[in-house]
Parts: C-alpha cells; sequence; structure tokens
C-alpha cells in the first residue's frame, strides 16, 4: 500500500478515494507484510538494537499457547539499558530527564550520568530492606524525578516495580497491596495541584489498615510544604502489629551501596500495572523486561521518530501506561531526553504551558490526551498563546488515550501547523496497535481515524461468533495471536483469568474489548468500548465499579452508571438511581452522597458528579439492565429497542432525562 503523503488530510466521513490512495508497493505495506507474515525473524531483527547479556536465538515460544513468551532464551537487564549503556558510550552527559513542575516553578536537568548515579544508590537502599530478584516493590507518586528513580531502581534489582496513581483512594491501594505484595512501598509527602497540596502518608497508612499483606518497610521522599511527616507516620506506627518501618529517602541512602544491574530472563516480569476491571479483584498487567525493551526500542524510531539526543515529551502521568512506555522507559531505551511535566495544560498559570515547554526544552515530538487538548481550546480557543513561543523544533503531536474527536484535530493542526497523530491503545497492550507509522512514512491523516495497523498487530474485525465481518462494517477489533512483544504476558499471578479476560471471546484472537471497523484502504476505526470501561480525561475507569460503590447507599435500590459523551473530557460519568420504597432522601442530599462515596472508593479521578434518580431502570426479560441504550439516548444516537425488554414504558419515561441537554 502506498500513500500519497503530499495530499491534505480529509475530515471524518470523508472517503478515501478523494484522498488519492494508490494501492501499490510501499515502505510502509512492505514493513507490515514482514511483520505479519516471518514475526519471528521481524522481531529477532529488532532485537539487535537491544543489549543484551545473553542474546536470544528463539525468537517466540508457544509450548503454553494462547499464552506465549517473547525471547525465551535470552538474558539482560532493563535498567542497564536504559543508563547504563549510554555512559559506556561516552554520552553520559547528555540530558536524560528534563523534570519541570509548574506548580513549583521548578526545573532540572538531569544527566544519564547523574541518572545512573541516583537509580544505582536508591537500588541500593531497596536492596538494604530486602528487595531481590522477583520481588515487588509498590510505587504511589506523583510527577518527580524521584518516580522514575525509584521505577529504574526496580528493574535495576530484578524487581518488579507496580506504580499506582497518586489520585487513588486508600481503598484502591489496599487492594493494590493485597494482589501484588510488595516487599516495599516507596511513597513521597504527597502531589501538589495547582490549589491545593494532596497528602500521601494518610493514604497510605490507611491503604495499609484495609490491607492484609504487610510490607517490611515505607520509603518516603518527604516534600516541603506537607503537615504529614516520616516521624509523624513512624509514631502513629509505634505498638501496630505488623506496622513496617517508615524511612525517609534521605534515611534510605545513607548507609546504601551503589547496586549492580541484575540479569534477568527476558521473559521475567519488569512490571505490573493495574487496569480497570469490571468488578471485584483489580486485574494486574504483567510486561515482561525482554519484550518489553524490544518493541518500546523498535516504537520510537518507527512511530515516533525520535531517536538519540532528542526531546520526547509525554504530557501523562508516571501512573499510567503512557508514563510508563513514554515518559519512562522508551525514550531512555534510545538515548533521547525525557520531559517530566508536574503541571495542569491549562491553570499552571495559562493555556500557553504546554507551548512553553516546548519553547524552553527544544521537544520535537509531544504526546498527550485529547482532553488536554480541549482544556486548551476552551481557555484558548484561538490559540493566540501559541504565539508567543517558539514551537520550531516541534514536527509532531501524538494524541491517544480516548478517541480524538475531529474537531480538537482540526483545531491543534490548525494552531501548532504540524501532523496531529492519532493513535490507539491499550493498558494491556503497553504500545500502539494503530497509528500513522511516522517514522517509516508518513501517510495521509484522516480525522477520525488512529489510521493504520502498527507492524507486528494483526489486526481484525469479527463477528459476535468470531468470524470476520465485510469490509467497512463494524464488529470486535481483535488480534490475531501472538501477541507482538511488549504486550502483556498474563495477568500477575492468575493465567486463567488472563486467557478468559482477553482470549476467549474469539479463540486464536486477542479481544480488545471495542467496537469498530476497517475501510478499503486498511485505515481503521475504533468506534467505542464493547465493556463497562470509560475513558475520563484519558483515564480508564470501570462503571461497573462505581455501580458497587452507588450501591452500598442505605436509600439506593439499584442503579446504573454509564460513560456519556463529554465536549472536554471524552466522557463523563453519569449515575442514575432508583429508591428504595419509604425513601425521604432528596435528590440533591443523594447526589452529594454518592459522589462522596465514589470519591472515597475511586478517587477525585473518578469525576463523578452527575446523579439522577429514576422510578425504574430499562431491563431485558433477563434482568440485565440496557446500558448501551441508555448510553446512546444520553449521546442522542439512533438507536433499537431490544426484542429482549421488559418494559418498554421505561425507556419512554428516561427520554426526558436522558436526552442531551442543548
Amino acid at each position: 500500500m502506498t500513500y500519497n503523503t503530499s495530499l491534505e488530510a480529509k475530515p471524518f466521513n470523508e472517503s478515501h478515494n478523494d484522498v488519492g490512495v494508490i494501492m501499490t508497493q510501499a515502505t510502509y505495506a512492505s514493513v507490515y507484510e514482514n511483520s505479519v507474515g516471518n514475526p519471528e525473524q521481524f522481531w529477532l531483527d529488532a532485537a539487535q538494537a537491544v543489549e543484551w547479556i545473553t542474546p536470544p536465538s528463539k525468537a517466540l515460544d508457544d509450548s503454553r499457547a494462547p499464552i506465549y513468551r517473547w525471547f525465551p532464551d535470552a538474558e539482560l537487564n532493563t535498567c542497564a539499558n536504559a543508563l547504563d549503556r549510554h555512559v559506556a558510550a561516552g554520552h553520559g552527559e547528555r540530558t536524560a530527564l528534563i523534570y519541570d513542575s509548574a506548580v513549583l516553578d521548578i526545573q532540572e536537568k538531569i544527566s544519564y550520568s547523574e541518572l545512573l548515579e541516583r537509580v544505582k544508590l536508591f537500588a541500593g537502599a531497596l536492596a538494604d530492606q530486602g528487595v531481590t530478584k522477583g520481588d515487588r516493590v509498590l510505587l504511589y507518586m506523583p510527577m518527580i524525578a524521584e518516580s522514575v528513580v525509584g521505577m529504574l531502581a526496580c528493574a535495576r534489582l530484578g524487581a518488579v516495580h507496580s506504580v499506582v496513581f497518586g489520585g487513588f483512594a486508600p481503598r484502591e491501594l489496599a487492594s493494590r497491596i493485597d494482589d501484588s505484595q510488595p516487599t516495599v512501598i516507596v511513597t513521597t509527602s504527597g502531589g501538589v495541584e495547582p490549589k491545593r497540596r494532596i497528602e500521601y502518608i494518610p493514604s497510605v497508612e490507611e491503604a495499609l489498615e484495609i490491607s492484609d499483606h504487610a510490607p517490611s518497610a515505607v520509603l518516603v521522599h518527604e516534600r516541603e510544604g506537607f503537615e504529614n511527616t516520616v516521624a509523624h507516620a513512624r509514631e502513629r506506627a509505634e505498638g501496630v502489629a505488623n506496622a513496617p518501618a517508615w524511612l525517609s529517602w534521605t534515611e534510605a541512602l545513607e548507609k546504601a551501596e551503589p547496586a549492580d544491574a541484575v540479569t534477568v530472563a527476558a521473559t521475567d516480569p519488569l512490571y505490573i500495572l493495574y487496569t480497570s476491571g469490571t468488578t471485584g479483584k483489580p486485574k494486574g498487567v504483567v510486561r515482561d523486561n525482554g519484550g518489553h525493551a524490544v518493541a518500546l526500542t523498535w516504537s520510537m524510531k518507527n512511530i515516533y521518530d525520535v531517536g538519540e539526543g532528542e526531546v520526547m515529551w509525554t504530557a501523562s502521568d508516571v501512573g499510567w501506561v503512557v508514563g510508563h512506555s513514554y515518559i519512562v522507559y522508551a525514550p531512555l531505551l534510545v538515548g533521547a531526553t525525557t520531559v517530566l511535566y508536574e503541571g495542569k495544560p491549562v491553570g499552571t498559570p495559562d493555556a500557553g504551558a504546554f507551548w512553553k515547554r516546548i519553547d524552553n526544552h527544544g521537544v520535537k515530538a509531544l504526546f498527550t490526551a485529547p482532553t488536554a487538548l480541549r482544556a486548551i481550546r476552551k481557555a484558548d480557543p484561538e490559540g493566540e498563546f501559541v504565539k508567543d513561543y517558539d514551537i520550531s523544533s516541534l514536527r509532531a503531536l501524538f494524541v491517544a488515550g480516548e478517541r480524538l474527536d475531529p474537531e480538537t484535530y482540526h483545531w491543534a493542526a490548525k494552531v501548532l501547523g504540524v501532523p496531529v497523530i492519532d493513535h490507539w491503545w491499550q493498558t494491556e497492550t503497553g504500545w500502539a496497535i494503530c497509528s500513522n507509522p511516522f517514522g517509516i512514512e508518513k501517510l495521509p491523516i484522516v480525522a477520525g481515524s488512529p489510521t493504520v495497523a502498527v507492524p507486528g498487530y494483526n489486526v481484525a474485525i469479527l463477528d459476535p461468533l468470531g468470524d470476520p465481518v465485510a469490509q467497512g462494517e463494524e464488529g470486535n477489533i481483535a488480534v490475531k495471536l501472538p501477541l507482538p512483544p511488549g504486550t502483556l504476558a498474563t495477568l500477575w499471578g492468575d493465567d486463567d483469568r488472563y486467557v478468559s479476560s482477553y482470549l476467549e471471546a474469539f479463540p486464536g484472537y486477542y479481544a480488545t474489548g471495542d467496537s469498530g471497523f476497517i475501510d478499503e484502504n486498511g485505515y481503521v476505526y475504533v468506534m467505542g468500548r464493547t465493556d463497562d470501561v470509560i475513558n475520563v480525561s484519558g483515564h480508564r475507569l470501570s462503571t461497573g465499579q462505581m455501580e458497587q460503590i452507588v450501591a452500598t447507599h442505605p436509600d439506593v435500590a439499584e442503579c446504573a452508571v454509564i460513560g456519556v459523551n463529554d465536549p472536554l473530557k471524552g466522557q463523563r460519568p453519569s449515575g442514575y438511581v432508583v429508591l428504595k420504597t419509604g425513601s425521604e432522601i432528596s435528590e440533591e442530599e443523594l447526589a452529594k452522597d454518592l459522589v462522596k462515596l465514589v470519591r472515597s472508593g475511586i478517587g477525585p479521578v473518578a469525576d463523578f458528579k452527575d446523579v439522577a434518580v429514576v422510578e425504574a431502570l430499562p431491563k431485558t426479560r433477563s434482568g440485565k439492565i440496557l446500558r448501551k441504550t441508555m448510553r446512546q439516548m444520553a449521546d442522542g444516537e439512533k438507536y433499537s429497542v431490544p426484542s429482549t425488554i421488559e418494559d418498554d414504558s421505561v425507556l419512554d419515561a428516561l427520554h426526558s432525562i436522558l436526552a442531551p441537554k442543548s
């Protein structure tokens, strides 16, 4: 497939025939066909970009299919690939990390040599607390340099890190402590927001009270301006059974010796990252060391077109998969400079915050979420702030985390004057499933589509029975097994759940949980989730989990939480509640109670604010609530009443409540 890259991008819903797609031999097509036609050789070739202790002689282990392993006979250390080898090659003075805190007005440039020394020493501190190869370390951290140091220190020891987003509530933190069973917890005094400070120590203490597992120690990076200190936590822990030792970061480093990189198998886990499931026990996505290093290294050149000495800024959070992959690991694996930004797209101090960083740091590639762009557009609709800065270093804007709506795409492309690349991936995959392969061939951009399948991903659209659908027809987006390197190896401690969650729906395929279609030119369109996970400002959250929390209110008989389209945040959770007979609570009071419950159970990140009391919820005769139909009504979409509905008058009664407000 060859694409005429000189043609302008066309908006969503315009035919590819109008953009001059020419079906002949091309670079992307040849690379893609090689990746799916001969995946073992393709990835063995890609693996040469990684520094191995024992190089792989075999790419794929399929002896336990449908659970696959990449580079089964190879050994390496991920931290050594990210830091040591660049220093050894004479690039120690090159900037590895730029910590830029808009909320504290601090900027710090950390060289590869300096970052390596910090990581070595903190790895030694973790080792002093009993952390060894294969042990887990849980990090509850904001966007500070110590977060990156902590992650890399774990990788250096062969320990498995599990980073928990600092916005999660103690109960969510506790569930991850119990599932991963960390030897040590690493945290900080708190996070800094534009108008407030969030204390982390009390959240960790409460999580430890709730959880069954007891780590041996909690290491705290103390920041100024917070009420709770390590001394306070240590005092409160006195006399408490199984209480961990509380140590400040400084105390932990005092007697530590720099730690050498530990050799691990390519198939050994690098990290666990929990993703929102529907209910119950959290799902811990396991990323291995070898496949992860190979895939992310390949992606930097071929998707983002960023290499050594160049600056990539991913405006996300280390608590999310985007932060793991493209704030921490991928840029460092290729010797690039990465920006760690503690701030917001607006309000720190204004809607020019992103453009200022591009100017200050010479950013070549910016990666952010549509939510951030919508917030900037709302505050600065004409893009006036861009004119205050020199953004000539910027070559492309990459967007992911939720659907990039055409309006936001066109605004960003006009304001910035660079290609805006929508690409689609998941926590489970760890890197892009679909993208414009910017480093291979710059294909025409079509608003509404993340372009084509990335080499390595054999994408198919299947009907409910698992059969391929006709071209252009919507269905379940699936990826033919085996998944490429860098994707999830399994779920932590639960191979059976991994298979049942992702591989059983369509045997021989990974079910993405998204629906969509592929057009006649191979462009993929992702239309939405097929389960209850919604995107709120780029954060994947479970409406089922919110329902569980809402249902605990004493006045709630039953409830449904759906994701409603939001022009700023992508989606927002909206709750619909049936009260118990005899309840006299007002709707206003109920809403306040439920918002408080969800904030306590999940955290402010859930952004749960909308509550409506209804007489009844629409259901099938088997009792299933018609959430998809409700969501379609709320979004103003066409919908059909299922033949299995128990009482269609219930939908009629919901019209005035669900109909979108003009």
